[in-house]
């Protein structure tokens, strides 16, 4: 079998006869695409149909938050407006993922500039944070679970800041109209789902009485599926909101709920001050843009990795024939985990918040990315991969990789939304691990654990850590909210997921799913995950994915099986308007108009 070439200095030409010689390793190694499973029996689980509309469409993870969304798109709303009336709704019925107490990335396509703006609010560090805050006397890290429930792991939220940034900048509907779904269901409250049920009957991080007393019946029963959660002091949150805007949020009562849960004790109580939340502002950022086959892909730019980290993976992919191969075969699974080893180890080590650190702007260089490339190899796996020396490094240092970045907890919320305008919106939001913090507010809304996104450790190799906790600053994320435009610039696909620092591999496998090997939106999102983050290969348990662990093990992989509990929802141009998917691992859908 043909090994690609590991020296960056050979020539194109070698490369290209490299590839050829792969085509042919490939049809023989793998079924023709006329041979392969059809994408349900390949994804191991029924697929849904599509939903399909021909003016506008949302996906979310909540068919709550779906109609929400879709009231505001009836109306005349933009898609900024359905995305806001959806988190709203979301911090209600999916607290596990997300909510007005935690962060997010928005990535909106702005049709009458015909072209793309990201808006970061992402949670910043207390002003008192210093490096050492999750060191235990000792000086060693703190477990993660100690780390998560407890005041020191809030940041200053950044949602509603972000949220009415964009509304001034975007909306199209009155500002108090958006909070009108979310306001009734904490009124009238909702169903408990089996999804939310199953979660509380596993948590074991409780300990504030106020959260207690909402979801459990009895400590540590949680309340029933079916049982009707209403939520009082929610709605009056909410109506607090609706009159005085996003900066009500940031001042007076509701900054001083905030601080007064995120102090309090028994566990850990933090450290935010009142002006931590005065001083907290939404960054208007420029997208990461690169091309892949002929699109081209806009992503969040730091201190999110999720953009770079994406595109890393697609243009380390591009030069090799990834259509031609199986959608779950050993070439897929091998190919996809190897550029995903590359390009994690550039983010451990690169990437952090931009006004702290110099993130080098070389990490999507084409030539860098070409030469790093030819380090995969059809005969072996990288193991883990070193990271690169892209042009203009920076200032950042060697990252204690595997610290803590471990797979995230069934948290984290992705909605996208296209609407009558042409405008379209990718919104990743989380309050981290599932339920935050765990601190509940009197205002009837948990509060993230965001901070536990830092590096715990501080300093590694005698240099400082890029991701090391510091007062005022955005922690890493791996959300990647992402826009494809077709070849005439137009909206082709709008994506995101769910996931930890496993999101880039789900989304990536998305994308690689519709524009290499033609799935429709709905198989693609359905597809097995499989990946790597420069660790173990890591494959979906219950799906034929797992059943490639042996062939790949043959080729070097360190192999791990397990869930992949993704959240993916995208939405797809197609002759007819446009077809939305909701990822069948979680409880959410798709509906247009």
């Amino acid at each position: 079998m043909p090994t690609m070439p590991r020296s960056p200095n050979r020539s194109l030409r070698l490369l290209r006869g490299v590839v050829g010689v792969l085509l042919g390793v490939c049809a023989v190694a793998a079924p023709v695409r006329a041979q392969d499973p059809a994408p349900e029996r390949a994804s191991g689980r029924r697929t849904a149909e599509a939903a399909h509309g021909r003016h506008f469409m949302v996906a979310a993870a909540n068919p709550h938050a779906v109609d929400a969304a879709y009231r505001m798109l009836r109306r005349g709303g933009s898609a900024v407006d359905a995305a806001i009336a959806a988190q709203l709704v979301l911090t209600l019925v999916e607290p596990q993922s997300s909510g007005i107490g935690g962060g997010a990335f928005m990535l909106v396509h702005d049709a009458r500039r015909n072209a793309p703006v990201a808006y970061d609010g992402r949670e910043t560090a207390p002003a008192a944070a210093t490096a050492d805050r999750f060191l235990d006397a000792d000086g060693k890290p703190l477990s993660l679970a100690d780390a998560i429930a407890g005041g020191r792991a809030v940041g200053v939220p950044g949602v509603l800041a972000l949220l009415g940034e964009a509304h001034r900048r975007h909306g199209r509907l009155r500002w108090a109209t958006l909070f009108e779904p979310a306001l009734a269901l904490a009124e009238q409250g909702f169903a408990i789902s089996p999804r939310l049920h199953a979660l509380l009957a596993a948590d074991r991080l409780f300990d504030q009485p106020r959260a207690q007393a909402y979801f459990f019946a009895a400590p540590g029963v949680p309340h029933p599926v079916g049982h009707v959660l209403r939520n009082p002091a929610y709605a009056a949150t909410l109506r607090t909101l609706a009159a005085g805007g996003a900066g009500a949020f940031y001042r007076g009562e509701l900054a001083r709920d905030v601080v007064a849960a995120a102090n309090a004790p028994p566990s850990r109580p933090g450290d935010l001050a009142e002006s931590d939340l005065a001083r907290y502002r939404v960054q208007v950022r420029a997208p990461v843009c690169a091309p892949y086959r002929g699109y081209r892909v806009c992503g969040m730019p730091p201190p999110s990795s999720g953009g770079v980290t994406l595109l890393q993976v697609l243009a380390l992919l591009e030069p090799y024939p990834v259509g031609a191969f199986a959608p779950v075969s050993l070439w897929s699974v091998h190919f996809l985990s190897e550029a995903g080893r590359l390009a994690y180890a550039d983010r451990g080590t690169y990437i952090a918040d931009p006004d702290f650190v110099a993130v080098p702007s070389g990490l999507l260089d084409r030539g860098y990315l070409a030469a790093r490339a030819r380090l995969i190899a059809t005969n072996a796996s990288l193991g883990e991969a070193p990271p690169g020396l892209p042009p203009e490094r920076g200032a950042a240092r060697q990252v204690a990789w595997g610290a803590h970045d471990g797979p995230e907890r069934p948290s984290t919320s992705h909605l996208s939304i296209v609407d009558r305008f042409g405008n379209a919106v990718a919104m990743t939001t989380s309050i981290e691990s599932a339920f935050g913090s765990r601190r509940m507010t009197a205002g009837g809304y948990l509060l993230n654990n965001q901070l536990t996104d830092f590096s715990f450790v501080p300093v590694a190799a005698e240099s400082p850590v890029a991701n090391r906790v510091e007062g005022g600053k955005r922690p890493r994320s791996s959300m990647a909210p992402v826009i494809v435009y077709d070849r005439a610039g137009r909206v082709h696909l709008v994506a995101g997921s769910a996931g930890g620092s496993a999101i880039i591999n789900h989304v990536a496998k998305t994308l690689i799913a519709i524009l290499d090997w033609q799935l429709d939106v709905q198989q693609a999102v359905a597809l097995p995950n499989f990946g790597s983050r420069n660790g173990p290969t890591e494959l979906e348990r219950d799906t034929p994915s797992a059943g490639l662990a042996p062939r790949l093990a043959a080729l070097g992989h360190e192999v791990r099986i397990g869930d992949q509990t993704s959240g993916v929802h995208a939405i797809l141009r197609t002759p007819r308007g446009w077809a939305g998917a909701a990822d069948p691992r979680r409880e959410g859908t798709a509906r247009g108009g």
